[in-house]
C-alpha cells in the first residue's frame, strides 16, 4: 500500500437502481413517477432566460422555500431544502447524530441509512423486523443518539400508522427523530402535523416520487426553527449554493398545481390497487404496499430469475441481491399500458 493511501475514507457505497440509457423499454426499478411534472413545470422551464445561469442561484432557495411552507401551513422558519431527500438526510445525519449512543433505524430499510452512518462514523443499531416485515415500536424505546426510519418503509411499501410514529417519537424526547417520508403521499397521513408538538422530530420529503422531478433533486425537511436553523449552520459550512436555479423554479410550479399533483396521485394508486390483484392472480405474495411500488415474492419461482428473463425482454425491475430480500421484486407502478405488458409477459413466464 502507498503511504498516502493508509489515510483514504474507505466506505462500501450505495448502490442506486439500474439507469438503462436504451429507448423503448418498461422502466420500473427506481420507483419514478411514470407521469410527466405539472404543466406549469413545463411552462416555467421555456420561460427560463439563459442569460439567468451566469449568476448564482438563491442560497436560501427563497421562493422554493415559500411555495413549501405555504403548501404545509408552516412558517419558512421551519423549512429547509437539499439536493433531493438524500442530501437532506446526510446533512441531518452530519447535523444530530453525534452522540456516543448508537443510532437507531429498521434492520430491512432504506439502505443508504447505514452508508451515511459509515462514512460520517455514526455508531448504529439495526432493530429487526418480524417476519412480516412490521416494525416493532417498542424497539425504539431504549437510549439512543436519534433514530431514523422511512414511513411507509421501503422496499417494503408498509405503513407505520400515525399514531405508532408518534409513540416512537413521544418515548425518544431526547434526540432527534427523523421521520423519511418519500412515499407518503401514495398513502398514510404524513407526521408533519407532529412537528408543532415535538420539537425534536424532522419530517423528511421528495419531489423525486409524487411530483414527477426526479431528474431536479429536490428535497426537504420540515421541523422546529431550531432543528432547520442548526440545518443552514451545516449546509452553509460545507456548500452555501445547494438548489440550482432551474430546480428552484421548476420546484415552485410543481407545488403550486396542487389539483395536477392529486390527479397523478389518484392515477398511481388505482393502478397499485389493480396490480395487487393482478400479482396475486399470477402467483405472488407482498405486504400490503402503501408507495408507488410492490415489494413481491412469487410462491414457486425464484425472484432472480424472474428479474433476469424481465430485464431481457426490456422489462426493468429492482432486484435486491442481498439476505432477506432476494426472494423479493420490488416492482414501481408505471402507467396502466405499462403494467399490462409486464402481466402479459409473466403470465406466459410462469406459466412455463
Amino acid at each position: 500500500m502507498r503511504s498516502w493511501e493508509r489515510n483514504i475514507r474507505k466506505v462500501a457505497p450505495y448502490v442506486p437502481g439500474e439507469q438503462p440509457k436504451e429507448k423503448n423499454l418498461i422502466k420500473l426499478n427506481t420507483n419514478e413517477n411514470p407521469y410527466p411534472p405539472a404543466p406549469g413545470v413545463k411552462k416555467a422551464l421555456e420561460e427560463l432566460g439563459f442569460d439567468e445561469f451566469r449568476k448564482y442561484p438563491d442560497p436560501a432557495s427563497s421562493d422554493l422555500v415559500h411555495a413549501i411552507s405555504r403548501y404545509h401551513n408552516v412558517t419558512e422558519e421551519e423549512v429547509f431544502v437539499g439536493v433531493g431527500s438524500d442530501d437532506v438526510i446526510a446533512m441531518a445525519f452530519l447535523t444530530f447524530f453525534n452522540s456516543d449512543l448508537p443510532v437507531l433505524f429498521p434492520s430491512i430499510s432504506y439502505s443508504f441509512y447505514k452508508v451515511w452512518a459509515d462514512l460520517f462514523r455514526v455508531s448504529y443499531e439495526t432493530p429487526a423486523l418480524d417476519d412480516n416485515f412490521c416494525i416493532h415500536k417498542q424497539d425504539y424505546y431504549k437510549a439512543n443518539g436519534g433514530i431514523i426510519f422511512p414511513n411507509p418503509n421501503a422496499p417494503t411499501g408498509l405503513l407505520l400508522p400515525l399514531s405508532e410514529v408518534e409513540d416512537i417519537i413521544s418515548h425518544n424526547q431526547n434526540s432527534v427523530v427523523i421521520v423519511d417520508e418519500a412515499y407518503i403521499d401514495f398513502g398514510g397521513e404524513s407526521a408533519v402535523s407532529l412537528t408543532r408538538k415535538y420539537e425534536n422530530l424532522l419530517v423528511v420529503q421528495t419531489f423525486s416520487k409524487s411530483r414527477s422531478l426526479a431528474g431536479m433533486r429536490i428535497g426537504y425537511a420540515i421541523g422546529h426553527p431550531d432543528l432547520i436553523h442548526a440545518l443552514h449552520d451545516v449546509k452553509y459550512s460545507y456548500n452555501s449554493y445547494t438548489i440550482n436555479l432551474p430546480s428552484q423554479k421548476l420546484g415552485v410550479e410543481a407545488v403550486n398545481d396542487d389539483g395536477y399533483f392529486k390527479e397523478c396521485i389518484r392515477k398511481i394508486i388505482r393502478t397499485r390497487e389493480n396490480a395487487k390483484k393482478r400479482l396475486t392472480e399470477l402467483g405472488f405474495t407482498f405486504p400490503d404496499s402503501m408507495t408507488n411500488f410492490i415489494f413481491a415474492a412469487h410462491r414457486e419461482k425464484r425472484a432472480v430469475d424472474i428479474y433476469k428473463a424481465l430485464k431481457e425482454n426490456r422489462i426493468f425491475v429492482r432486484y435486491f441481491n442481498q439476505p432477506g430480500l432476494d426472494n423479493y421484486l420490488r416492482i414501481s407502478i408505471g402507467t396502466d399500458e405499462e403494467m399490462e405488458q409486464l402481466f402479459d409477459f409473466l403470465e406466459v413466464f410462469l406459466s412455463n
